[in-house]
């Protein structure tokens, strides 16, 4: 019983016939790729993994000759470990792995969040030219929120003796939106005919 030599093409072949009714694929040696590839995908779990290893000529389907005991012998002098064991290196390796994730999570824990913000120019517009432009600025800088710090501003002239307010607001984005600022500015009915936004940008 075994495969043979999976370095040869022989054994390659004797694999392939054996996965041929355990998988869809039919081209050449795609069975013995496929499984390869499987196989490989759990070098991870490898030493996690129970039973007790086996001569490589124990595997596989009955009635083929093993035909690797004879290089076995061989190979047995390949298996000692002159220069320590590579699994004391994999388990140094891991742990320094995980002493980084951690120092980087705990780096990155202490950094402060970014916080998205955006420059908005405002045009704020009056009933008529006898409405007090310095009135409605007030009623427009009487709005206070978390994530809202009012800018610079100065009166636009539109036409016929008519100025509008031009004011530069900063916010937070997850806390203030323009449609929220629409609502609260328009409610001063008084003094504010309608609220647009002249300028946008993300800082």
């Amino acid at each position: 019983m075994g495969f043979g030599d999976l370095k040869t093409p022989a054994g390659l072949k004797v694999l392939n016939d054996f996965l041929a009714d355990k998988t869809a694929p039919s081209a050449d040696l795609c069975h013995a790729l496929r499984w390869y590839n499987h196989i490989k995908s759990y070098q991870k779990e490898k030493a996690s993994l129970p039973g007790v290893k086996k001569a490589l000529g124990q595997y596989g389907p009955a009635g083929v000759e093993d035909a690797t005991s004879a290089e076995s012998k061989e190979d047995d002098d390949d298996d000692i470990d002159l220069f320590g064991s590579d699994d004391e290196e994999s388990e140094e390796a891991a742990k320094l792995k995980e002493e980084r994730l951690a120092a980087y999570n705990a780096k990155k824990a202490k950094k402060p969040a970014l916080i998205a913000k955006s420059s908005i120019l405002l045009d704020v517009k009056p009933w008529d030219d006898e409405t007090d432009m310095v009135k409605l600025e007030e009623c427009v800088r009487s709005i206070q929120m978390d994530g809202l710090l009012w800018g610079a501003s100065k009166l636009v002239p539109v036409g016929y003796g008519i100025k509008k307010l031009q004011i530069n607001c900063v916010v937070e984005d997850d806390k203030v939106g323009t449609d929220q600022l629409e609502e609260l500015i328009t409610a001063f009915e008084d003094y504010v005919q309608s609220m647009d936004v002249a300028a946008f940008n993300k800082i």
